[in-house]
């Protein structure tokens, strides 16, 4: 312990696999931070993983396979970004794999042998997203029919509306006497409107 005080921090690999290690792992390894690979795997250690495990930003292989570790997956895990090498298979394991490209990214036998995962890259999914599937896929049969009756009374409401004008101008006189008044001066005004801006813009460029 005194050879080591100075210059445990600098450890970077630690291999105690195979043995017959039990108890749960020391929150104390989530200091050394300069770790880069730490195998655990087939002892018979017990408890969860450590939740800070995502301190060891440096660290690019974890074993903790065959062994009797419970609980969640922390979600810390999730954020070291070097993490190349993960073998988590043969535990306790339960819940939901954090959400993260880095942990979705790995082969489905990382976390094979924990009956209770769920969520990718499993195939067995969560109950929350079983919900979720459901409930997307009755949303979309109600959108589905929404849409339907939303163009049917579209077609009628257009139809009645157009036909309803065209006889009100064609039945009564003093309405389509105004209608096309209102459409003539409409036009004059049109090509008032018109002629003053090609004027303008004439003068402008003799100038």
């Amino acid at each position: 312990m005194y050879s080591y005080k100075n210059t445990l921090g600098l450890v970077k690999r630690i291999d105690l696999s195979s043995n017959i290690l039990t108890g749960e792992i020391p929150s104390e390894i989530t200091h050394l931070v300069e770790l880069v690979s730490l195998n655990l795997s087939g002892n018979q250690l017990t408890g969860q993983i450590i939740p800070e495990i995502g301190n060891l930003q440096s660290l690019e292989a974890l074993d903790l396979s065959r062994n009797q570790i419970e609980g969640r997956i922390p979600t810390s895990l999730a954020r070291i970004d070097r993490l190349d090498f993960l073998d988590l298979s043969l535990n306790n394991l339960s819940g939901e794999i954090p959400i993260g490209t880095q942990l979705q990214s790995f082969d489905p036998s990382v976390y094979a042998g924990n009956p209770q995962l769920c969520g990718a890259p499993l195939k067995k999914m969560c109950a929350a997203q079983h919900v979720q599937t459901d409930l997307s896929n009755q949303e979309d049969d109600k959108d589905e029919l929404i849409t339907l009756g939303f163009y049917i009374s579209m077609g009628v409401g257009f139809a009645a509306g157009f036909w309803g004008v065209c006889c009100t101008l064609i039945f009564k006189r003093s309405w389509r006497y105004a209608y096309f008044k209102f459409l003539n001066g409409l036009n004059d005004w049109l090509y008032v409107r018109v002629a003053l801006i090609k004027r303008q813009l004439k003068d402008m460029l003799n100038r």
